[in-house]
């Protein structure tokens, strides 16, 4: 006779299997009866680890954020903060773009069955203490912006304000791009993407020139990295 899974062994497939509905079928397929036959359980096994399905929702997100903040941790730092985070941004569109049923989840616009992730204003102290995973998905970006300020290339601001105003930009680039309006991803990056991150450095307080030169670090690295002259190969 097999041993009983444990609670949490069986939790765990629970969100696996979820991400792996929303991958497959989208939002309207992430229903308690699809999960529990994808783990072999019943349909109160979501109810019994989770409690009804907008907790399991909520453990979706997360999972989801800490997917990408482990991305973003390898982008890792260099002397550049402002080239940094252009290398961020392009690993940050390439992971939520990989998978867009489940950061549409996370970053609450897509709703499964009616129940949206529950999220957290990161730019106050309130909000990064309810929502952990968020934050250190948002840590890599807010640190680059926070070195940045402090290198003179941003003026002075507070760092979270600042990095969220340059991660509305470059969500709003992804979002839109994955709608399929900006066309193959090298145009989209070369053209709109790049350009969007050097007219937000150039706001923030740093020059145009520099703010190139850092993008142009950032798409050698990106190349080195990946091997790959696809994303933003085309000048």
């Amino acid at each position: 006779m097999s041993p009983k899974p444990r609670a949490t062994d069986v939790k765990a497939r629970l969100v696996e299997a979820a991400i792996r509905l929303l991958d497959e079928s989208g939002p309207e397929a992430l229903q308690a009866r699809k999960l529990a036959a994808e783990v072999g359980a019943s349909t109160m096994a979501v109810y019994t680890h989770f409690g009804g399905m907008a907790a399991l929702v909520d453990e979706v997100a997360r999972a989801g954020f800490r997917r990408l903040s482990e991305e973003l941790a390898q982008v890792g730092e260099t002397d550049d903060p402002v080239a940094d985070i252009f290398s961020l941004a392009r690993t940050y569109r390439q992971v939520v773009a990989e998978r867009p049923q489940l950061f549409a989840v996370a970053f609450g616009q897509s709703a499964p069955g009616g129940k949206r992730a529950t999220l957290s204003d990161l730019t106050t102290e309130e909000g990064r203490e309810a929502a952990p995973e968020g934050l250190e998905a948002f840590a890599p970006i807010v640190r680059a912006t926070a070195r940045a300020i402090a290198a003179g290339r941003f003026r002075a601001a507070d760092e979270y304000q600042a990095a969220a105003q340059l991660w509305s930009a470059l969500h709003g680039f992804v979002t839109l791009e994955a709608s399929g309006h900006f066309g193959p991803a090298e145009q989209g990056i070369d053209h709109i993407l790049v350009p969007l991150g050097i007219t937000m450095a150039a706001g923030l307080g740093d020059t145009v020139d520099r703010a190139r030169e850092s993008a142009e670090a950032a798409k050698a690295v990106w190349r080195a990295r990946t091997g790959n002259a696809g994303q933003g190969g085309n000048d």
